[in-house]
């Protein structure tokens, strides 16, 4: 499984989001020192109930909290849009 597979795994097992779309963007930071040490660049969108009513702070909490361990190594930058269903 390759990193956007397990970050979207992780976040769908542990948030029970609703959809979770990513894009990897490493290509537009070649060169940045966090590209030369492996980690990618990744941009996710997720719905999910659980953000219902916490600030931007707290939901991307539950993301990092979700894909752990990947923030060491696999991942060196992640851009986070979290929404409920009601606010789409």
């Amino acid at each position: 499984m390759d990193t956007p597979e397990m970050i979207v795994s992780r976040i769908r097992e542990h948030l029970s989001a609703e959809s979770v779309e990513i894009e990897d963007q490493s290509h537009l930071h070649a060169g940045h020192a966090g590209a030369a040490g492996g980690g990618g660049h990744y941009e996710v969108t997720i719905v999910a109930s659980c953000f219902k009513g916490l600030n931007t702070l707290a939901r991307h909490r539950l993301v990092y909290e979700a894909v752990g361990d990947l923030m060491k190594k696999e991942i060196h930058a992640l851009s986070i849009q979290a929404y409920s269903a009601e606010e789409l």
